[in-house]
């Protein structure tokens, strides 16, 4: 079974942690990095998921 979730993404360098950081709103809690922007949402990606 496959489920589409559709939320927004706000996306952002951060200086501090050296890496891009992706975070959905409308999920407290919800956030990855990465060191690309494609890793941080393919991260992302994984923590909605669960």
């Amino acid at each position: 079974m496959s489920h589409e979730y559709r939320y927004e993404v706000i996306l952002y360098w951060s200086v501090e942690d050296q890496a891009f950081i992706a975070e959905v709103p409308e999920l407290p809690g919800c956030a990855a990095d990465g060191p690309s922007y494609t890793e941080a949402l393919e991260n992302l990606h994984v923590v909605i998921r669960e």
